[in-house]
């Protein structure tokens, strides 16, 4: 009798579930959209290592625990805060860039013209009552750059609750485009046009800056000492130009919402950050950038105004990118 041959399966365990993964967190239908992956040896006797594919400056806490090792967020700021030990971070964290997607966007303050503000120091002097929308999603860092920039005038949301306001946290995009697949009956952009609210907050400023202002609300500036003080503690200034969006009564001061870094933390191995790196590269020409060729690694691992690098690349990465021609 002839002796079974014992062939391996061509799909492994965890390449079945790697896929299944992928193939579920790419159908905005299924609402489950962070991925977190542990990679270990067989038998679980290591630690292994974690990627943390999240939005939310919130992993930031993770990876200095050393509990994740590979992150994303969006925007570049919180990095530079963190490293820095400023605003909510008590002591500097010695974050490290793998690459930065680009994705250049600001940040704007919208209010309706019917309250007659023309700037956040209004609120907070005449203790106005906002009813303001903002996003969803808890952990996004559009609340993190809010509620820094809104210390930074002296005031907090709970004050603007405790004046009869009101704080939402409305789904999606302020267009109604949602990530998560939810069907959004009435946008947060109807809720400006019907008078549900009178002060909008987001990112994405072309997606619903020039309908805000069809609306009748106006883009609060923000003041150039406020600005400065930011700054300080690691946000970048951005700029909504009149060019762009022609019923603003001039150029407006803001803040930047642009880059996704990829980034780890300082003492994570070279030889693990060079296999982040290897796996990025490999894996480009299967993540179309903005549906036209693959990742843009050469620029992913510069600084510009589409991704900021405001934290050094880790060393591991930044030879791995000079010895392959990126730098």
């Amino acid at each position: 009798m002839e002796k079974r041959r014992f062939v391996r399966p061509v799909v492994t365990r965890s390449r079945l579930v790697l896929e299944m993964s992928e193939y579920l967190a790419d159908d905005n239908e299924w609402p489950y959209q962070q991925a977190k992956i542990t990679l270990r040896p067989q038998g679980g006797e290591a630690t292994g290592v974690t990627l943390f594919g999240s939005d939310s400056h919130e992993a930031i806490d993770l990876v200095a625990k050393g509990e994740v090792h590979l992150a994303i967020v969006n925007p570049a700021a919180p990095l530079n805060l963190a490293l820095r030990g400023t605003g909510p971070f008590k002591e500097p964290i010695p974050l490290r860039a793998i690459a930065v997607i680009p994705s250049l966007d600001a940040f704007a303050f919208a209010v309706s013209e019917k309250t007659g503000i023309t700037s956040l120091h209004h609120v907070r002097e005449r203790k106005y009552p906002l009813e303001v929308t903002l996003r969803g999603q808890r952990d996004h860092a559009n609340h993190f750059l809010e509620r820094e920039v809104l210390k930074a005038y002296g005031m907090s949301y709970e004050d603007i609750i405790s004046w009869g306001g009101e704080v939402r946290f409305d789904p999606g995009l302020p267009n109604g485009v949602s990530t998560s697949g939810a069907d959004i009956k009435v946008t947060r952009l109807d809720m400006i046009r019907n008078g549900t609210v009178d002060a909008m907050f987001d990112e994405a400023v072309g997606t619903w800056v020039n309908h805000a202002l069809d609306a009748g609300f106006r883009i609060l500036p923000l003041e150039e000492d406020i600005v400065q003080k930011l700054e300080a503690m690691g946000f970048r200034r951005s700029v909504l130009k009149k060019a762009d969006y022609p019923k603003l009564p001039a150029d407006t001061l803001s803040l930047d919402f642009s880059g996704w870094p990829i980034y780890t933390h300082a003492n994570v191995s070279n030889d693990t950050v060079r296999w982040f790196c290897e796996a990025l590269e490999a894996r480009k020409d299967r993540m179309p950038w903005q549906g036209e060729g693959p990742l843009p690694l050469a620029t992913m691992c510069k600084d510009s105004a589409e991704g900021p690098l405001d934290i050094p690349l880790h060393p591991a990465a930044e030879a791995f990118w000079r010895e392959r021609g990126y730098l």
